[in-house]
């Protein structure tokens, strides 16, 4: 047993159960131990109760794929790994994180002769079940480490994931990938809600989305997701309208900006995602107050 999996939440613990289905055993660890033997008890891989425990459990040269969240607790995580690590270890970040992070923790690992791979992995919750799109950045003898975890990881061992080339471009990749689909998802949005808008047709929203899946340029696995919630309900009555965003649609904005290269329609999807989580609300304030200033129009107080 080479390899262990430290952070085991939705997709963390999914990826274990995975490679247990392709007859990968491995080492697995979680902040919370009742979930690492929750897992082990259904996997049959070896739950250890602390990284001293995981560590040792693995056979030299070892493999250990981070699946935490981006920033702090990834940090604390490799300043307590990495003294327990050896020469030749490769430690994978496969959970979203910034590549330049990465491209520093490289340099760190390099020299303690410890190898790093950063991993963007996409798929969800579906990926359990349908296998993960994976796209990783590190050296080419990395790159030959993980190839046949890869292969149980996605669809197909020939399809699915790609050795991106050298550490920081997985997660770059990535980080793409997800400004793209910050874009995807606003214009289904904005395009089910302008149909929504126009009652005298009294549009089936949810006879659309079945429509559009079959032969038409714009079906794909979102409006398939659509196609489905909006079968058992287009009201959508009872959903806030509160959409959160995680750090690759930043980033992915940022790197726009860096390189001067336009990317409008990933960096207003973000600042649609702000919009909705009240960030717009003050400037909304703002432009009723400056209407009613200059034109006398009403405003509308709100209720207390």
């Amino acid at each position: 047993m080479e390899f262990g999996i430290i952070g085991l939440g939705r997709m963390g613990g999914n990826m274990a159960r995975r490679l247990a289905r392709k007859g990968v055993k491995i080492a697995i660890h979680n902040r919370s131990h009742e979930v690492s033997e929750a897992i082990a008890a259904e996997t049959g891989h070896l739950a250890c109760a602390g990284l001293p425990d995981l560590v040792a459990a693995l056979q030299t040269p070892r493999i250990v794929w981070l699946m935490l969240p981006a920033g702090e607790a990834t940090e604390v995580a490799l300043a307590a790994l990495t003294p327990l690590l050896s020469a030749g270890d490769l430690v994978v970040d496969g959970a979203n994180a910034y590549y330049k992070d990465d491209q520093r923790r490289a340099e760190l690992m390099a020299t303690k002769q410890i190898d790093y791979a950063d991993a963007g992995v996409s798929g969800g919750v579906w990926g359990l079940e349908n296998g993960y799109c994976i796209m990783f950045g590190g050296s080419d003898a990395a790159a030959a480490r993980l190839k046949p975890y890869m292969e149980a990881f996605a669809p197909t061992p020939t399809t699915g994931w790609l050795h991106t080339g050298p550490v920081g471009s997985g997660h770059f990749v990535k980080m793409v990938h997800n400004g793209i689909e910050y874009g995807m998802m606003q214009a289904f949005a904005e395009g089910f809600a302008l149909m929504k808008g126009k009652s005298d047709f009294d549009l089936d929203m949810s006879d659309i989305a079945e429509l559009w899946r079959h032969g038409s340029v714009v079906r794909s696995w979102l409006l398939d997701l659509s196609a489905d919630f909006l079968a058992k309900d287009q009201a959508l009555d009872t959903i806030e309208p509160y959409v959160s965003d995680s750090g690759e649609g930043r980033w992915t904005v940022l790197e726009s900006v860096e390189q001067g290269v336009p990317t409008p329609v990933m960096s207003l999807s973000l600042m649609m995602r702000f919009a909705t989580q009240g960030k717009n609300d003050y400037a909304a304030k703002m432009l009723a107050k400056m209407r009613q200033g200059f034109g006398g129009h009403a405003i509308k107080e709100e209720s207390t």
